[in-house]
């Protein structure tokens, strides 16, 4: 049977196909400036690693424009007001992310006077900062040699090797492989270089295995069917939950908002009255939940799926004239509703009831 590569030849042939390769990012210093001894900035490589959770590099670089234009240092992030972070994170998803962010933000600029931390173990104190994203700051910011182990990097090792192991079962095992194969003198380039790679050649569907550097040696290609890998243990069907969202408007056009408790589930962020749906109980879907005395009107359904569930809720409009409101509310002209921190599964709502409440229309929320 065909042997791998030792781990070093294979991080000297994927470092060369990275310096001829690289994707340029951002928030990404290249191998020619890194070789000029240009450091790439911790504050950068931490705030696109938080951002790229679940999320694609496109989807992201608008908003790490826009938080650097917002909030140039951490120590500017750590100031900031948590309401106009949750805004301007508005359409990322995975809502937490924002919160542990200004957490994060605020323990650097007040325990280690805005500087962060250079190792693994001192990133994996703040808030926030799990395995993965301590190692890739750590390799990536400050040349630790870190094994860094993405969904990018998971997917080239298990071909690598061939791992029989399913996710997420196998992931010390690819850990300890990944550690192998990272170079002391290299750590943060051949983390990127295998990101690429898994992003560019190494892909889910129909990978480019012609143009991969370690093709000669991948087990996957060699004895099997490299999209088969990695391993996956079955998929849970995700349970579906309903509930309710009601979108009261006014006949100025400004539309009835407040903003949700702190924990939980979409924590700290806008919404429209709604019943009190969770992962794992259904809200009442009905009319008879309407949060004030109002003209309601059923106007459809929306879905949305979360990690570990689906949400159906069906939507109520109404019209009024008065000053309706309940809770913590406050309404809010059509004008700047897009700069609210509202979900993607809020803005649904509103445009199902609204079709022209965001400037894209109805398909606006999809981001």
């Amino acid at each position: 049977m065909q042997q791998t590569l030792k781990p070093a030849d294979a991080a000297k042939r994927l470092l060369t196909w990275y310096d001829r390769h690289h994707r340029d990012l951002p928030w990404r210093v290249s191998p020619p400036m890194a070789r000029d001894g240009v450091a790439a900035d911790p504050y950068h490589v931490w705030l696109s690693e938080v951002m790229l959770q679940q999320t694609t590099v496109q989807a992201v670089k608008p908003y790490f424009h826009k938080f650097l234009a917002l909030w140039p240092k951490v120590t500017d992030l750590a100031s900031a007001d948590t309401e106009e972070v949750m805004k301007a994170w508005a359409g990322l998803g995975y809502y937490a992310r924002a919160r542990n962010l200004k957490k994060c933000a605020e323990a650097v600029a007040s325990e280690h006077f805005g500087v962060f931390p250079d190792t693994e173990a001192g990133l994996k104190a703040l808030p926030g900062i799990g395995d993965y994203t301590a190692a890739a700051v750590s390799a990536i910011a400050f040349n630790r040699q870190s094994a860094v182990l993405d969904g990018n990097v998971e997917r080239v090792i298990s071909r690598l090797h061939a791992i029989e192991t399913p996710l997420p079962s196998a992931k010390p095992q690819m850990r300890v492989l990944v550690a192998q194969m990272t170079p002391a003198d290299r750590p943060g380039d051949f983390a990127q270089g295998m990101m690429d790679l898994g992003a560019t050649i190494c892909t889910p569907k129909r990978p480019a295995c012609a143009l991969c550097p370690l093709n000669e040696n991948c087990l996957a290609l060699k004895t099997a069917d490299p999209e088969t890998f990695p391993r996956k243990a079955p998929k849970k069907e995700k349970p579906l939950r309903v509930g309710a969202a009601f979108v009261a408007s006014r006949t100025d056009g400004s539309v009835y908002l407040q903003k949700r408790g702190e924990t939980g589930l979409l924590g700290g962020m806008t919404e429209v009255p709604g019943t009190p749906w969770t992962s794992r109980v259904d809200g009442d879907n009905t009319v008879s939940a309407q949060p004030f005395a109002a003209p309601w009107e059923a106007c459809g359904t929306i879905s949305h799926v979360f990690t570990h569930f689906e949400l159906r809720l069906s939507v109520y409009r109404a019209n009024v004239a008065n000053e309706n409101k309940t809770g913590n509310g406050w309404w809010e002209p059509l004008a700047s509703l897009e700069g609210q921190a509202l979900p993607t599964v809020m803005k649904k709502a509103i445009a199902q009831a609204i079709p022209h409440a965001f400037k894209g229309g109805p398909g606006s929320p999809k981001t």
